[in-house]
């Protein structure tokens, strides 16, 4: 069977459409019609006879670096749709890992399986640490689908064509310090990344875009995350520890004919990591920790997502509803953030927190949360029965910044610093919730 990019689109469009009401975009009580962004990761099984939508995700905002330190590892840092697609597939992993872990030996999956012994390799002194018990299975491809051209680099030339002048902006000078919203507010972060209005710039890291007045964020554009991921897998910190990151790369990113800059994407996943096809292997080798530089394919579809720009505003010309004026003025875009795994997995959330809880209240946790996904590798951990002393260890770490400073995660953060300081130059941390506890 020839996979196509319409066919995986249409799988996540159809995944997305059986979601209840209640988690789709709204018509607000003024009128606005909402629109969101949506992203899904698919998996390709069987030579392409067997598709699975594994994650999907709608969302567009991110939490102020200032209120990083409040989060505690219960708070959602980024919810824009891509890299909310890619936390769920993390969950997806790790409940897969459970459900082995709690099978035994016997156990199976469509999607991991155990590793040989000799697959198996504690740290030595001159070779990384590679005992992940599990592994991404080699004959199954994963696929992305974004409805939308992915913030930063990629969608540059979109952006600019969609301004009245199309002529690249001056610098905006200076860069703006975000105020504290409120006297109990930690210290305001610097701005210090671009955002999207320097136009000038092209081929560089850049933060989410946001209004003018917003708090400072340094949550990097999606493009430049994805371009990372290259490098590093679609795995976390969390579920490399569980699974060997080898096989577990993008194969195609697909977008909508419409949302696709040819130079854009090409510049921002492909010229700019050239640099990492020497600075790291190609094939599989263990000795690098099972990293290697995978760069993804970038297809099309002609598919639109209901719920998009495009999808609301050809809504409203259909119903005649825009007939009073521009179809922009009767369209917001949409607060609210859904993720879903195939694992069963579904929920909404409101500034990084579970709908209908306080921001901030570690009930309103969401699955994909940094708390959330520790505490569940913690428990399949302790399910494998002897041996892996090394990995136990490392999960009970003291805190988050403990255990993402491992040893065991040490080939990850290698490979990270080598993608950051030779493509990816300009990289700035998004520190500030690392010191919780389980």
């Amino acid at each position: 069977m020839s996979v196509t990019p319409d066919i995986i689109a249409s799988l996540v469009l159809q995944e997305y459409e059986k979601l209840p009401v209640k988690r789709k975009p709204p018509v607000r009580d003024n009128g606005l019609h909402e629109w969101v962004p949506l992203s899904g990761i698919v998996a390709e099984l069987r030579g392409g006879s067997d598709l699975r939508c594994l994650s999907l995700a709608t969302g567009m905002k991110c939490l102020p670096h200032a209120k990083l330190p409040l989060a505690r590892g219960n708070v959602l840092h980024d919810w824009h749709a891509e890299v909310l697609a890619i936390r769920a597939f993390n969950r997806f992993v790790l409940d897969e890992c459970k459900v082995l872990a709690e099978g035994g030996p016997d156990a199976e999956s469509l999607f991991l399986r155990r590793r040989r012994v000799d697959e198996l390799q504690e740290r030595q002194a001159t070779t990384p640490w590679c005992g992940q018990p599990f592994i991404w299975r080699e004959d199954v491809k994963l696929h992305m689908y974004c409805s939308e051209a992915p913030c930063g680099d990629a969608s540059m030339e979109l952006t600019m064509a969609a301004q009245a002048d199309a002529t690249p902006w001056e610098t905006p000078s200076p860069i703006a310090t975000s105020p504290k919203t409120s006297e109990a507010d930690p210290a305001p972060a610097p701005a210090t990344l671009p955002g999207r209005a320097f136009f000038q710039h092209l081929g560089v890291v850049r933060r989410k875009p946001a209004r003018g007045d917003a708090p400072a964020t340094l949550s990097k554009s999606c493009s430049d995350k994805l371009a990372l991921r290259q490098c590093t897998s679609l795995l976390s910190s969390t579920a490399s520890l569980l699974v060997s990151p080898t096989n577990a790369y993008l194969a195609t990113l697909i977008l909508p004919a419409s949302q696709y800059s040819a130079t854009g994407c090409e510049r921002a996943f492909s010229s700019r990591m050239a640099t990492m096809k020497n600075q790291m292997p190609e094939q599989e080798n263990q000795h690098a920790g099972g990293y290697r530089f995978v760069p993804f394919r970038v297809d099309t579809t002609d598919l639109e997502f209901a719920y998009s720009r495009r999808g609301v505003a050809s809504r409203l010309s259909r119903e005649g509803t825009a007939a009073t004026g521009s179809s922009a003025d009767k369209m917001a875009a949409s607060n609210l953030a859904v993720a879903w795994t195939a694992g069963g997995l579904e929920e909404a959330s409101l500034g990084g927190t579970l709908q209908g809880r306080k921001l901030f209240d570690p009930r309103g946790a969401s699955f994909a949360s940094r708390r959330k996904m520790w505490a569940l590798a913690v428990e399949t951990a302790a399910m494998l029965g002897a041996g892996l002393v090394g990995l136990k260890k490392t999960l009970a770490a003291q805190n988050y910044k403990e255990l993402k400073q491992s040893e065991l995660l040490q080939p990850r953060t290698d490979v990270k610093n080598k993608a950051v300081s030779t493509a990816l130059k300009g990289w700035v941390e998004n520190d500030g919730d690392n010191d919780f506890s389980l």
